[in-house]
């Protein structure tokens, strides 16, 4: 009875495919296009400068294709603070009135899709790691209040217009990804939820994050599996955010995890999605027919702040 699932996943990108090598020569990147190639990075997606986060967020529930009428939570997570709100900075200077700056997009949300009991939650301070951090959210709240519902997990970021793409030698695609979190025994069981923060490192430099990133990384898949009791020859797949591809070849030999289960296929045409790379990967990872009832997944995610988060999921057999 106290077993909490995740199904539908769903996320949108960006309208405009560009290519590194486009991107750079547009100033929007410092590295070079090979070196952001051998990093295995090919193409990303931007937002038309009309596009806000919010089109993101509607447009990932649109093509979820979930029976939203039992949702009795969202928890709604951004990475940027621009995007935690929707309203208008000219209207406050305008008017100096600060509700101009709380105009909140899960509000509207829940008024768009008829979520009209459901409660919601903003989350907005764990950079990338937002989407791992609402799934913990919402297991405990329906262990709490079981009589809620579903949850609706759900990110959307957008960088501002003529922002720089690279944060940490990754390229960086506008986009929105979410799930419903329940205890319909559907999708995948969720076993585990860990985080880290260090304050400490708020202000570190690209060279300190990419620095701190494996000791980090490691220490959290490694609490995380003790939290599961688990090991990791008992985890089948690991699905990680969308960073160099050489980062993962040296942490999957630090876990002693074969590079083959480390899963993620996406980033060549997708790159770094924030917060939604675990669920675009977890996603692409069902597709592919690879996964199968039984397997256990890690999903892990770092971001400024510094945040780590670790989740571990368990397929569900067919009902």
């Amino acid at each position: 009875m106290n077993d909490v699932y995740l199904d539908h996943l769903a996320y949108a990108l960006g309208e405009r495919r560009c290519s590194v090598d486009e991107t750079v020569a547009a100033g929007r990147a410092s590295s070079t296009p090979s070196a952001l190639r051998e990093a295995g990075f090919v193409n990303h997606h931007v937002c038309a400068e009309q596009t806000t986060a919010y089109d993101l967020a509607k447009r990932t529930i649109e093509t979820m294709g979930a029976d939203l009428g039992r949702v009795g939570a969202i928890i709604y997570a951004t990475c940027l603070p621009l995007n935690a709100s929707i309203g208008s900075e000219q209207r406050f200077r305008e008017t100096h009135d600060v509700k101009h700056l709380m105009d909140f997009p899960a509000s509207h949300l829940q008024a768009d899709f008829g979520l009209d009991g459901a409660l919601v939650i903003g989350l907005s301070q764990q950079a990338c790691t937002g989407m791992l951090g609402s799934l913990r959210l919402a297991r405990a709240l329906l262990h709490a209040e079981p009589e809620v519902g579903d949850v609706l997990c759900l990110t959307a970021d957008r960088f501002p217009h003529g922002a720089h793409y690279e944060q940490a030698y990754n390229v960086i695609s506008d986009g929105a990804a979410a799930c419903v979190v329940s205890r319909v025994p559907r999708g995948f069981r969720l076993i585990a939820c860990h985080s880290i923060t260090n304050g400490a490192l708020a202000h570190a430099s690209d060279d300190e994050t990419v620095g701190s990133y494996f000791t980090y990384t490691r220490r959290v898949i490694e609490e995380t599996l003790q939290k599961a009791r688990l090991r990791i020859p008992d985890i089948t797949w690991i699905v990680p955010q969308n960073v160099n591809v050489k980062a993962w070849q040296i942490l999957a030999r630090l876990l002693g995890v074969e590079p083959c289960r480390v899963y993620c296929e996406s980033i060549a045409d997708v790159a770094h999605v924030i917060s939604g790379d675990n669920v675009i990967n977890l996603r692409r990872l069902c597709d592919s027919g690879q996964i199968q009832p039984g397997h256990r997944v890690l999903l892990c995610m770092a971001g400024y702040g510094l945040n780590w988060q670790c989740v571990i999921l368990e397929k569900a057999r067919e009902q």
